[in-house]
């Protein structure tokens, strides 16, 4: 029980920095997923960008897919988390048990409806008559790996939540260098353009799902045993994971809903403005998903703690984790200006494109400082188990975005649209931090008398 005993014993400053740094390369890995897919893709000889862009109408919906991951992956974990600061192994042991069946559960329902649906989900989201091709060949074929794509993700997240974030950092890896090695081969060595891209990534996800399988059948302090099942368990999992769930979600059907919107606006640039849209879409997850990294690994910290009632090492773990995702955030915001084109190269070879894509990432950047509080908060709230502040504070980011969305190309055309994102990041910010300020001290006061449930 080494690592997990960590968590309540190490120094703050030096636990953070531990969990933070290999969960933050880990989620930097596995934007390469994505970022490797696309790059390959774009630089297919004729049709690179037709490509590409048939790989953006996709990327929202595949990520919408792996929210399920994190409904069952989050919503599991800090009760995982919560126990083992309670001292309930036996409670931790329960609750993997459970949510290792609803990942298995899951996988085989989403892939069914997706593959059910794809034709009108691609259509709605954006897939024109020239892009649906290349969409349609990419989607089909990644969906089908669905069940490991959850159960590397949503397993993962156990793995950190017991301390080992540098061995859930290995998964990762393992899966991102599986990606950049096979890509080439299937898109290029056999031909199979954006159908290879999706073959190997399946396979990349295919061996990351193994990896993390391994470890928590062996070797992890807390391992996946069968039976004990129970319906309510499996509820509380959905009521805590429910918040990370539908940020997620909503957060891919705003991207969902941004490419129909550039198509709408846009008119004849339509296919080229979701292309952009597609690079700028990559940077961002360059940034979010590091980020997230950073706020939702280190709810092992915070979860393991507020279950043992040591509320003052929240209160200097919260410090330290706002600060991290803040400074993260600054460090993409000035990449956003300085390494812009170099980024954007890897996509495209066309100076327009370039130019134009460069200068929407610095629009969508603008305030991407305060979007790391938030991260920090939300996924501050959801570690301690307070998901109803988590999902106030997520949804209010998410109205304002969609509002903005909706309303700023009818003043400006659909070169307005990217403004949607740093207006929602600055409103949230506004809104977030006051309210953790205020209710924050008021949950751990409470928790510091509570009894074990």
């Amino acid at each position: 029980m080494g690592s997990t005993n960590q968590l309540g014993s190490e120094k703050i400053s030096r636990l953070v920095f531990k969990i933070a740094i290999p969960s933050m390369l880990a989620q930097f890995v596995s934007v390469l997923y994505s970022i490797v897919d696309r790059m390959y893709v774009g630089n297919i000889p004729n049709v690179g960008d037709l490509s590409l862009a048939g790989v953006g109408v996709c990327g929202p919906i595949v990520t919408m897919i792996g929210a399920f991951a994190f409904l069952i992956g989050v919503g599991g974990s800090p009760l995982l988390g919560i126990a083992l600061g309670e001292g309930n192994r036996e409670k931790a042991e329960k609750i993997l048990a459970n949510c290792f069946v609803m990942l298995c559960g899951v996988s085989v329902l989403v892939t069914a409806a997706a593959l059910t649906l794809k034709q009108p989900m691609l259509r709605l989201f954006g897939a024109s008559e020239t892009i649906y091709p290349y969409a349609n060949a990419y989607f089909t074929i990644y969906v089908s790996g669905t069940f490991f794509a959850l159960l590397s993700n949503g397993l993962y997240q156990f793995v950190v939540a017991q301390g080992y974030a540098k061995t859930g950092m290995c998964s990762v890896m393992l899966g991102a260098i599986l990606n950049i090695i096979l890509d080439p081969v299937f898109i290029y060595g056999f031909h199979l353009g954006v159908q290879g891209a999706a073959i190997a990534t399946v396979l990349s996800q295919a061996g990351s799902a193994t990896f993390v399988l391994i470890f928590l059948l062996r070797k992890a302090d807390i391992k996946i045993t069968f039976g004990g099942y129970s319906r309510s368990t499996m509820l509380r999992v959905l009521m805590m994971g429910f918040s990370p769930f539908i940020i997620i979600a909503v957060d891919n059907i705003m991207i969902i809903a941004m490419n129909a919107l550039l198509q709408n606006y846009g008119g004849a640039q339509g296919d080229t403005l979701v292309t952009i849209n597609t690079i700028v879409q990559s940077f961002m997850l360059v940034m979010t998903m590091p980020l997230g990294g950073i706020s939702a690994g280190t709810q092992c910290i915070l979860s393991y703690n507020f279950g043992a009632r040591r509320t003052d090492r929240v209160r200097s773990a919260q410090k330290y984790i706002i600060c991290m995702c803040m400074g993260y955030t600054a460090i993409l915001f000035i990449l956003a200006r300085v390494a812009g084109p170099l980024f954007v190269s890897l996509f495209t070879s066309d100076p327009a494109l370039n130019a134009q894509t460069c200068h929407a990432i610095r629009i969508c950047t603008l305030f991407a400082i305060p979007l790391g509080a938030q991260y920090a908060i939300v996924d501050g709230f959801t570690g301690m188990g307070q998901v109803k502040w988590a999902l106030t504070l997520s949804t209010w980011r998410k109205s304002v975005y969609f509002i903005a969305l909706f309303l700023l190309p009818l003043f400006g055309g659909a070169s307005l649209i990217f403004f949607a994102e740093p207006i929602s990041d600055i409103i949230a910010f506004a809104v977030s931090m006051p309210v953790h300020l205020f209710i924050t001290p008021k949950i751990l006061k409470k928790r510091e008398t509570a009894t074990v449930q």
